[in-house]
Parts: structure tokens; C-alpha cells; sequence
């Protein structure tokens, strides 16, 4: 059943995941500028994917919309901590503004794709190249272990309204490799017990950010975010679980001061 059945879109996936792999792991090895504008393209990418899923046919705006939400979010982890939520928020009031027919979907989640991304460059350049590297793990290995378990093993779906390819064999798949990862960290760096908790937390919130961009696409009527990734769509059908997990990490390095008990 080449082409088709439950693993027809396997090849493609394996390809364009190892190129995307290579490059969003050469980027958080070299840290820095480098990382922090490899987000902030990303970032902009998947601000213009929303804009032509919810404005179809707008091109320019959809343009216009993702360059002002990647420059957002390259200046704001550059800004003291006074001006960066300012300038996260930009983008979302000048959706507000601009695309008021479809507002109540657009602004949340601009707010959400531009916290993440400055999750993700915060937990770069405060904690280094472990911290950032045991969260890049962790979603992948929740979206793999999601990907394998669900169609090896099926079974009854996790939210068949919103994501009908999702299963509870899956979602819990992922909690586990999740905190088999948050394990060999535990090993390698002494952290705590509360790594094996985050982790699966992390994992958690990572299929949330994936539940989150499938109701989008939903009310879009799309199957994909755009066909940017061979085999896997758009940029956000690829990050959407990192936003979430990325989300999860900014709010306990807040309240905690993440990693808590590393050191």
C-alpha cells in the first residue's frame, strides 16, 4: 500500500523532519543571535500561516502580519523586561485592529505563538544549551512516541471533535517517553524527581498546543497550515506543540525560576 494506509505519509515526513531537525538543533547548539533569529523567522512564518487560515485571500496582510510578528518577537527578548511584554503584544493590537472580523481567534493566539517564542529564547539564553535541548527533546519525543503508538496501537480517540487522528494510546505514549527523556536528564545534569513531573507536564502541554492549532484549522476548514514542510504541512502544524510546551516552561521559569533544583 505504497502512497497510502496508515504510514503513506511516512517517507516524507522522515525527510523534511530530519532537515527541519538539523537545522532548529543547529540553532539552539549555536545560541545566541543565531537561535534568537531562528525563532524569530519561525515565530513569523506561523503568524502568517494563521493569517491565510483566517483571512483566506489576503495575502498582503497575511505578509504584512507575519514580518511584524518575527520583528516583534526578535526585539523583545533584546528589550529590558519592562518594554519585552509591550512589544510581544504588538502584533495582537494590531490584529485587533486590522482583521476585526476575525479577532476573537487571532488575537489569542498571536498572543500565544509570540509568549511561546519568547519562552523558547529565554530558556536559551538564561539556562543554555542542556535546558533548551531537554525541551526540544521532550516535545519531539511526545509527537513521535504520538505519532507510532496511535497507529500501531489506535484504539479509542483523545478528542475525536477537534483532532479525529489523535488517541488516548498515543497522548499517553507520549507521557512516557516524555518522562523517560526528563530521566536521562535527571542522570546527566542531578536534577530532582520534579524533572520526571515536568517533563510529562511539558509533554501535556505540548499535545494542547497541538489540540489548540487543530481547533484553528477546524473552524479554517483546513487540513493543514499551510504546505510549507513536505509531509507535514505548515510551520505551526510542526510547532504547535512546541508553543505549548514552550508556554508551560516561560510560566515556571516565573514562579519557580526553571530549571528549579538543577544546580
Amino acid at each position: 500500500m505504497s502512497g497510502s494506509g496508515r504510514w503513506g505519509d511516512l517517507t516524507a515526513r522522515l525527510l523534511s523532519g530530519l532537515v527541519l531537525a538539523a537545522a532548529g538543533l543547529g540553532a539552539v547548539w549555536a545560541g545566541g543571535y543565531y537561535f534568537v533569529t531562528f525563532v524569530s523567522v519561525v515565530t513569523g512564518l506561523i503568524v502568517w500561516e494563521l493569517t491565510r487560515m483566517v483571512r483566506p485571500g489576503d495575502a498582503t496582510r497575511a505578509v504584512l502580519m507575519g514580518a511584524l510578528a518575527g520583528v516583534a518577537g526578535f526585539l523583545a527578548i533584546y528589550f529590558p523586561a519592562g518594554f519585552a511584554l509591550p512589544t510581544l503584544l504588538v502584533p495582537a493590537i494590531v490584529g485587533y485592529v486590522w482583521l476585526p472580523q476575525v479577532r476573537r481567534i487571532y488575537v489569542p493566539f498571536v498572543i500565544f505563538i509570540l509568549l511561546a517564542a519568547f519562552g523558547m529564547m529565554s530558556v536559551r539564553s538564561e539556562f543554555g544549551f542542556v535546558w533548551m535541548l531537554w525541551l526540544v527533546l521532550v516535545v519531539a519525543g511526545t509527537d513521535i512516541a504520538g505519532y507510532f503508538a496511535g497507529r500501531m496501537i489506535g484504539g479509542p480517540k483523545f478528542w475525536p471533535a477537534i483532532s479525529p487522528k489523535k488517541t488516548w494510546s498515543g497522548t499517553v505514549a507520549g507521557w512516557i517517553v516524555a518522562a523517560v527523556v526528563g530521566g536521562a536528564f535527571m542522570a546527566v545534569t542531578g536534577a530532582g524527581p520534579w524533572l520526571l513531573l515536568l517533563s510529562a507536564a511539558a509533554s501535556f502541554a505540548s499535545q494542547m498546543g497541538d489540540i489548540a492549532e487543530s481547533a484553528v484549522k477546524r473552524q479554517s476548514g483546513v487540513k493543514d497550515s499551510s504546505s510549507l514542510i513536505p509531509g507535514h504541512g505548515g510551520l505551526f502544524d510542526r510547532f504547535d506543540g512546541m508553543l505549548g510546551a514552550a508556554i508551560l516552561v516561560l510560566v515556571v521559569m516565573h514562579l519557580t525560576g526553571y530549571p528549579p533544583g538543577a544546580v
